[in-house]
């Protein structure tokens, strides 16, 4: 199996797709100017105690407050508490953590009206996005996650991850972070730990502490609050670090500080790999020449098609997700009734698995699958839709399927689901239902052009349209693209780009910064 990270870098927004034999089966975009992600850790003020839930919400500078549950406050926050006061008091010189006391753990049964007031300052950190109509959810007990390690201050213990099986590996991880680990620290060793060298090891352990004491030092030296103190690294690098893997092939990027960024990282963690990220300056958007602005627009909706006419019918509500699986217009089996439901079950258990990793799915799935009267079919489902999931890496539960043929699954939620809308409102007349004649698009493309050359002074430009007007606009040996270039320049290049609409269109300039020339909404 081949695997491929492609990203797309746009002024407004970053979107990361993840191929492997080049199906898109993972698929993330974040606006450049988000607030919020899991990992960031903020100084903030407690706002509202809340004794009826046992937790309160926490002012993080958020248009919605966030929530912190006593139970994930952590059971060293009153040594955190201490520690903070002792790194207050003196601004001059860092308080090392290495000599801080270690107060009596939280009591699992204490109320929150007890431990916390309204105005404290506590230093919390994101743990779950803003979802649907739920402000962040944070976590008192703070981590940096690095590729191999997680560092976590006020804890003592050393775990290695359970999917490290080899006991005799296990016991050398552990004496190995023992033995390099400062006192007051805790790790947590990931998977892809196994088999690496204290060097490897010992210098992202220095990383990582490098981070805990920048943290600290920003909240000595800044009263201002709420006050984000560590922001997690950036979209792009967070993803690869956890989704990093030696048999990637090849990491596209279309811009060059991203670029820069990313190679970097590969560098630091992978020596040997970094010849993997390559700089994509192709004139076809990247996406488009990847084939993955069509898979998107083909996932994504409610109804997602798969193999000889079956799909599948996903509805998102506030409590949970549906999923129904039909066999369209799919001729029957000549093996008969049952052997057609269980060959189209099989692949909506192949294609629910990809879709829950591409709209990132959180929370409760419930599948209704076309029934089964064999009780082995039924099984060799439920391992198939197990097996595929494995490569999912957030954690899941999948029950057997019940006796209404109905699947149910969970699935770990920490950012909201992907939502991309696959339907297009017309650029041309913005959902009023009539438009100009379609034979003059063209002739206002070409004033859009003049005045572009011509007033704006603008000589070098990129047009991207829908690929059927691109072929229109390039047909014939005296194109309508060669008229343009001999009246205007050479500077007119036409693009087709399978993400416009069908009269869409957009400029981009000679450093593909989007031009703004759409035609005004008319009011009445």
């Amino acid at each position: 199996m081949t695997s491929e990270v492609v990203i797309d870098v746009q002024q407004k927004e970053i979107s990361i797709a993840l191929l492997e034999d080049k199906n898109l089966v993972e698929y993330q975009t974040e606006q450049r100017s988000a607030s919020f992600s899991v990992g960031n850790i903020y100084m903030a003020k407690v706002k509202k105690l809340m004794p009826g839930l046992n937790a309160c919400f926490v002012d993080v500078g958020f248009e919605r407050d966030a929530f912190l549950h006593y139970l994930d406050l952590g059971s060293q926050f009153d040594s955190y508490e201490k520690y903070l006061k002792q790194v207050k008091s003196d601004r001059k010189k860092l308080y090392p953590l290495s000599k801080a006391t270690h107060l009596p753990d939280l009591k699992k049964d204490g109320s929150i009206q007890n431990t916390l007031r309204v105005g404290q300052e506590v230093m919390v950190q994101i743990v779950k996005e803003p979802i649907s109509t739920k402000g962040p959810r944070l976590t008192g007990e703070l981590s940096f996650a690095g590729r191999y390690l997680v560092l976590i201050p006020f804890n003592d213990k050393v775990s290695v991850s359970s999917k490290i099986k080899s006991g005799e590996e296990r016991a050398r991880l552990k004496q190995l972070i023992n033995s390099i680990r400062p006192k007051n620290f805790g790790v947590i060793v990931r998977t892809v730990a196994e088999g690496k060298r204290v060097a490897e090891l010992d210098t992202e352990l220095k990383i990582l502490l490098k981070r805990w004491e920048d943290t600290i030092t920003k909240v000595q030296k800044t009263e201002k609050r709420p006050q984000l103190v560590y922001e997690e690294t950036s979209r792009v690098v967070a993803l690869l670090r956890d989704l990093f893997n030696p048999s990637y092939e090849n990491i596209y990027i279309n811009d060059e500080e991203v670029y820069k960024e990313v190679k970097h990282y590969v560098t630091l963690i992978a020596p040997d790999k970094a010849n993997i990220v390559k700089m994509y300056s192709g004139n076809v958007p990247i996406f488009d020449n990847f084939n993955i602005t069509k898979q998107i627009k083909s996932s994504f909706g409610k109804i997602v098609n798969y193999k000889h006419g079956a799909y599948l019918i996903i509805e998102h509500t506030e409590a949970l997700h549906v999923v129904d699986v039909n066999s369209g217009n799919r001729t029957r089996s000549a093996n008969g009734q049952e052997a057609n439901a269980l060959d189209v079950n099989l692949g909506a258990a192949d294609e629910l698995a990809r879709q829950l990793r591409l709209r990132d799915m959180g929370g409760i799935i419930v599948v209704d699958f076309i029934d089964m009267n064999l009780a082995e079919d039924r099984q060799l489902l439920y391992e198939r839709m197990c097996k595929n999931m494995q490569k999912d890496r957030a954690r899941h539960n999948i029950l057997p399927l019940s006796k209404f043929g109905l699947m149910q699954i969970t699935r770990q939620r920490v950012r909201p689901a992907m939502d991309v809308n696959v339907e297009e409102t017309c650029p041309t007349c913005f959902g009023k239902g009539t438009i100009k004649s379609s034979i003059l698009f063209v002739d206002q493309l070409e004033r859009k052009i003049d005045r572009l050359v011509n007033k704006i002074g603008i000589k070098k430009f990129y047009l991207h349209v829908h690929p059927y007007v691109a072929a229109y606009i390039n047909q014939g040996i005296i194109s309508l693209k060669r008229k343009w270039q001999m009246k205007y320049g050479m500077g007119v290049h036409v693009i087709p780009s399978q993400k416009m609409a069908f009269l869409q269109y957009e400029f981009y300039d000679s450093k593909k910064h989007f031009i703004d020339m759409q035609e005004e909404i008319e009011t009445k």
